[in-house]
This record gives C-alpha cells, structure tokens and sequence, in this order.
C-alpha cells in the first residue's frame, strides 16, 4: 500500500526515532528504507510481545518509538501490550498489519478479518483503519492526537495477499 520510504518519511515528519519490529509480509518490505533512515533506528526483535516491551524501555529513555507489527502478532502479545498501555499507561502508538484485509480470497475463512478490530476494542486501543494510499494523513493524525492525549493508538494498515 505505501512505499518504505514514505512510512519512513512520515515517522521522521512525526519525531519517532525507534521503529520496532517483527517484519511479516507486507510492513517488513519497509524496513530496508526505515534502516536507511538518518532520522530513524530500526529495532528487530524476536516476539511480538518483546516489541512492546522494548518500546517501553526506549520510551523511558527519553525515545519516541513506534510498534510496527502484523495483527496475528497483536494476537501474540497481548499481556505485554496490557502491561504497557493499561499498568503503566504509556502512549506507544502501534501500525499494525491488517492481514488479509484487501484480499479474503487469498486466505479464506482468515480469522484475522475476524478477531483485530474486536480485539483492540477490547485492549481500549483507540485506532484508524487505512485502506488505502490516499488515507495516509489519517496515520499522522492519528498519531498526533493519541501523543498529545497522552495515551496510546494504533494504526491499521489493510493488507492484501498474505
């Protein structure tokens, strides 16, 4: 949907200086570009979970990171994800990787169509759905208003073959 070098683009316009991730089919192709990034540090991490909590640790440090996963790894790091938004009421904000969204016939019957929006209504994850190019300033937006709040957010990219 959009090009590595726009999403890096927008998270050097927004101040993020970390990008954490698990790389999956569709976000991790922006990852070389983020890397490239002189505004940005790209962070792999192993699990879904870990992202949160690494996120975490950079926030404290003075950082402005960002989560950048797939939905299934939503569904992966849930008790992480608590612990940081919920106890101790950090504004990370997140773009996750809606899989599927685009394209239900390259995996039919996928529960992630099924389970993401319910489950981040669930976590109090207040989030905007993109579901295409043009809707790339919802993403700045969003962002914003979730920091200057002081709470977390989200950022649902639709995607399309998984």
């Amino acid at each position: 949907m959009f090009t590595g070098e726009r999403i890096a683009a927008l998270f050097a316009e927004l101040g993020v200086t970390h990008v954490v991730t698990v790389p999956d089919s569709t976000i991790g192709k922006w990852g070389d570009a983020i890397e490239k990034s002189r505004a940005l540090r790209l962070v792999r991490v192993c699990r879904e979970g870990e992202a949160w909590a690494v996120a975490a640790g950079l926030h404290f440090g003075g950082a402005r990171p960002v989560v950048l996963i797939q939905c299934t790894g939503l569904f992966e790091s849930g008790d992480s994800l608590r612990n940081i938004v919920h106890d101790w009421k950090l504004p990370i904000f997140s773009v996750i990787g809606y899989r599927s969204f685009l394209n239900q016939d390259t995996l039919p019957g996928d529960t992630c169509l099924v389970f993401t929006e319910p489950l981040l209504d669930a976590w109090k994850i207040d989030y905007t759905l993109i579901t295409e190019p043009s809707h790339v300033d919802r993403i700045s937006d969003h962002y914003r208003a979730c920091i200057a709040a002081g709470k977390s957010g989200a950022a649902l990219i639709a995607e399309g073959k998984a």
